[in-house]
């Protein structure tokens, strides 16, 4: 009858005379998807179903499954099958390879060799033109993913059987065979997009058997020879099929373990150029999409800027300035290294936590790490991946860390719980087709909030099995994850640490004559360098603090070789030892002027420790200095540590009369109030004089100000004179500030 079902002995005969890739069942679809999956062993389904489970369980511990069913659905190995997309993504289509159980999580999972569509080639250049609209490659790619990812089967043939089976060029919509029909006549490597040349799909495929001639094929003609890939987990050997004695096909060897292999370039990475460090301006990173991180602020300054040594030397100096290597930090960089290209190989997650004090060069390591392997992608000798940087010193909110991972896995801005709704759907679901995503989370102390779920679910996310997810978390202290989460749940996720300590005075003494070995002069001497290495080293070594205090030197050694060139050749010198108890001084010039000493590192050291407090009294305007002298004088003469905003006027105005400043008189006593009396005068009234007693001029918003700095409090009231101010400072603070100040000497503050 026509309306029949097939037998399964009619199917047998069928899937042996045609071979798995065009085997059409009617239930080729999933039904109650609620339903466990169950193993299909070797022997007979029959007998298998007349065994009662519990009797089969202990013996098919030992055997290896060759297909896998869900209540009427049935795969085998080699089947090609449909997995569940994207919702309007493409098809995605695997050939069965391997079926194992996973041990950890006891999932019933599938190894799949991946076909890949024309669209899925990144290199739009290398996108072939004849492609079919249903066409798939076969690709030397694999991964595990648990069954309930299946929906279906699929049917892969040659555009020759498709054209005879559907002559139209299209599979009618109401079959039920309808989008699952692909053909295929070519093998092509997605991150090389080089391609095999064109076969007949019947003629290298016929089923299960073929898979390792399949794969050869596929590997030799496509450049996928590197290492740790294959059709089974990253670090297990290929699979070796086995023929039985009567001739049929056995499932493959149980996977061997082997150790992880370690990186092709990790032997060369301390040896690596200087040259093969590329910027993300560089031109070789232009072929692709730009990095998406942020790159260490750089000037670009005109060629008359460098025209002196000490120019050169400060350009240097700098801390933007990004040298050719790091120094001192080739065993962090292997071990960062290693640790991302395996991850990225291998298709896993991973995370890594970075901790060390400020200034030793983390965020600088992890930079150049991924502009190196940015430059293997390039190269063709690794996958291509994403990278993005969330610092958390730029954002306002942890919570837009979500956005900005979305944003550079999709393109998409979204609102920061609609992005976190998105990533946990997306990092749940299998998904063979993504690209891995790297993500360095730097300055993560600011990421912190009060329940600490951005930094829970950053570092949870990596542990998913499909995530590919490597999060780098760069911090300056070892223990923010016990300090921030529980002990259970920071134990559980697995961080890779890697610890970047102070760098010693021998470290920082070759940075910084690194930086200096090509300013021409040796305007720095070596005593110079060395102390200034062993006094950072001695309290944090910070390589950044270690390079502003030799820059200031340099600025202060600027200023000096200057400084006498203006005077001339004929200005004194300093007195020289040699001259001292003598009738006449001898005065003698430097030998060498600009010269970075010892002294000099000291005066930039003094500078650089001064209390911030007094440098910013020394910069105040002149009618705050004089305010602040009126208060003291006026808590003195009271003794109360307060006192009305009136009097301190009336104190500054009296200061200023009295005082033999210039400043002080033409420009706070000068036009804009009335007539001020000669200096030593008594002021005398006059029947035109105001009764208020008159103001000096500035002193409202000096009083502003200094309320603002919080040098001063003022009480808020409306009344302007008779609000009360007190000092928010030591009085003590002020006077080490002000008493060498010429601008305002004599008006007490040397007492």
């Amino acid at each position: 009858m026509p309306g029949r079902k097939k037998t399964k002995i009619e199917k047998a005969k069928q899937y042996l005379k045609t071979g798995a890739v065009v085997r059409e069942d009617s239930d080729d679809e999933l039904g109650d998807e609620d339903l466990p999956w169950e193993w299909i062993y070797p022997e007979d389904d029959d007998v298998q179903q007349k065994t009662p489970s519990k009797k089969r369980k202990a013996g098919d511990a030992q055997k290896q499954p060759v297909g896998a069913r869900m209540g009427k659905f049935e795969c085998r190995l080699g089947d090609t099958v449909l997995l569940k997309a994207e919702s309007g993504g493409e098809a995605w289509v695997g050939l069965i390879c391997h079926l194992f159980d996973d041990e950890e999580s006891g999932e019933k999972l599938a190894n799949f060799m991946w076909f890949a569509s024309p669209s899925e080639i990144r290199n739009k250049q290398k996108r072939r033109m004849d492609a079919l609209p249903n066409e798939l490659y076969i690709s030397p790619s694999w991964d595990d993913n648990p069954l309930t990812t299946i929906n279906g089967k699929a049917y892969v043939v040659s555009p020759e059987y498709f054209a005879k089976k559907y002559p139209k060029g299209v599979v009618p919509r109401n079959s039920q065979h309808y989008g699952k029909y692909f053909v295929c006549r070519r093998g092509c490597n997605t991150r090389t997009a080089t391609y095999t040349d064109e076969f007949i799909w019947e003629d290298v495929y016929q089923g299960f058997d073929n898979i390792p001639d399949l794969i050869d094929l596929v590997k030799s003609q496509t450049k996928a020879t590197r290492k740790g890939r294959g059709p089974a987990k990253a670090g297990v050997t290929d699979f070796v099929v086995q023929d039985d004695e009567d001739g049929e096909p056995k499932t493959p060897k149980k996977r061997r373990k082997i150790d992880a292999v370690t990186p092709s370039r990790r032997k060369d990475l301390k040896d690596l150029s200087p040259r093969k460090f590329l910027t993300p301006t560089h031109k070789r990173i232009v072929v692709k999409k730009p990095l998406e991180f942020t790159p260490l602020g750089t000037r670009v300054l005109a060629p008359e800027v460098l025209a002196s040594p000490h120019q050169i030397a400060r350009n240097q100096l700098h801390v933007s300035s990004v040298p050719a290597s790091l120094p001192c930090r080739e065993d962090e960089f292997a071990e960062v290294y290693s640790h991302l290209e395996k991850a990225i190989t291998d298709g896993t997650g991973s995370c890594i936590y970075i901790a060390g004090t400020p200034g030793t060069g983390k965020t600088a390591t992890v930079r150049e790490v991924v502009a190196q392997l940015n430059a293997s992608v390039l190269a063709e000798e690794l996958d291509d991946f994403i990278f993005v940087e969330i610092n958390g010193m730029k954002v306002t909110d942890p919570h837009q860390s979500y956005s900005l991972l979305w944003e550079a896995l999709r393109g998409d801005r979204v609102s920061p719980s609609h992005a976190l709704d998105l990533l946990e759907r997306e990092f749940s679901a299998p998904s063979p087709r993504r690209v891995p995503c790297v993500v360095l989370m730097d300055e993560l102390d600011q990421l912190v909030t009060k329940n600490q779920s951005v930094m829970y679910n950053f570092f949870n996310w990596p542990g998913l099995r499909h995530s590919r997810l490597i999060v780098l978390a760069v911090a300056n202290t070892m223990d923010l994850p016990e300090r921030t989460l529980s002990n259970k749940i920071s134990s559980r996720l697995g961080l890779h640490r890697i610890t970047f300590k102070g760098y010693t005075h021998a470290q920082l003494m070759q940075i910084i004559e690194s930086r200096l070995a090509n300013v021409p002069g040796n305007i720095v001497h070596p005593d110079a360098v060395q102390f200034a290495s062993r006094k950072v080293a001695a309290v944090s070594g910070d390589a950044r603090r270690a390079l502003d205090i030799c820059r200031r030197a340099v600025e202060l050694a600027e200023a000096e070789a200057m400084a006498n060139a203006a005077a001339g050749p004929d200005a004194p010198g300093t007195p020289s030892k040699s001259g001292r108890n003598k009738p006449e001084l001898v005065l003698k010039r430097p030998a060498r002027e600009g010269i970075v000493t010892i002294a000099t590192i000291k005066a930039a050291i003094a500078e650089a420790t001064s209390s911030p407090l007094q440098q910013c009294l020394r910069a105040l305007p002149l009618a705050a200095k004089v305010f602040l002298a009126a208060l003291l004088a006026r808590v003195r003469r009271t003794g109360i540590g307060e006192a009305l905003v009136g009097d301190v006027l009336d104190e500054a105005r009296n200061l200023g009369i009295m005082s033999q400043l210039a400043g002080v008189h033409e420009i706070l006593l000068g036009e804009g109030t009335e007539k001020a009396p000669a200096v030593g005068a008594t002021p005398r009234r006059t029947k035109k004089a105001p009764t208020a007693a008159p103001r000096v001029l500035g002193m409202e918003a000096a009083l502003t100000g200094l309320a603002e700095a919080g040098i001063v409090g003022v009480e808020a009231r409306r009344g302007e004179r008779a609000r009360r101010v007190r000092l928010g400072v030591g009085d003590d603070e002020i006077v080490l500030a002000l008493k060498d100040d010429e601008e305002v000497r004599g008006l007490g503050f040397g007492s």
